[in-house]
């Protein structure tokens, strides 16, 4: 039984694929591809936070719905709010970079602003003291974005921001951040005495 012939675009396949495999190794021995244990762990985060982002009912964090209720889930990194007429939205958010930065309990919304400016707080100058003294609003390097809602917690607040990087982590001072696009529909219905649970 003769062997097949192999044809001159076979060959130079063959070639180019032996020449390409000592890369391909070599690309595989570099930090360029993650490691197995890299890939087990980002596949059992992104598990952990697929599940925790599902529908919650309010009535297992508020007595009442009164003018609305915004829970903010620190863990599954989420924005939950209920309107009075049963509307119901689901935000990704950004949350606070450390367990020390956050606060955890009931509030409510006491103010609201478009294109709010933004001053940082006395411990955030300490921790960086090249931040400055202010930053107006409406500016695209002002970290709250194009709409913020003011809890009665000083210096806490449910804002957007122009950095699109930072929601789903880790990543803000104490604040709750949207996307700005998200944050300018949430922000109509919220309503001044909203309640608020940060979970």
């Amino acid at each position: 039984m003769t062997q097949p012939r192999l044809t001159r675009r076979a060959t130079l396949l063959g070639f180019a694929a032996s020449l390409a495999a000592p890369a391909i190794a070599r690309a595989q021995s570099t930090d360029a591809f993650p490691t197995n244990e890299e890939v087990i762990r980002d596949q059992v985060a992104v598990r952990r936070n697929i599940s925790a982002f599902s529908q919650q009912n309010w009535q297992d964090h508020f007595d009442a719905i009164g003018v609305g209720c915004l829970l903010a889930d620190i863990s599954s990194r989420a924005v939950h709010y209920w309107a009075p007429d049963g509307t119901y939205k689901l935000y990704p958010s950004s949350v606070p970079m450390t367990e020390e930065l956050t606060r955890r309990g009931y509030t409510e919304v006491v103010r609201k602003t478009e294109n709010p400016s933004w001053t940082p707080t006395a411990s955030m100058r300490e921790r960086d003291p090249t931040l400055p003294q202010r930053i107006e609003g409406g500016v695209p390097g002002n970290p709250l974005g194009t709409r913020a809602m003011y809890l009665d917690w000083p210096a806490y607040l449910v804002h957007g921001t122009h950095d699109t990087r930072k929601i789903g982590r880790q990543s803000s001072s104490g604040c709750i951040g949207l996307y700005n696009q998200h944050v300018e529909e949430l922000y109509p219905m919220v309503q001044i005495g909203t309640k608020v649970r940060l979970l």
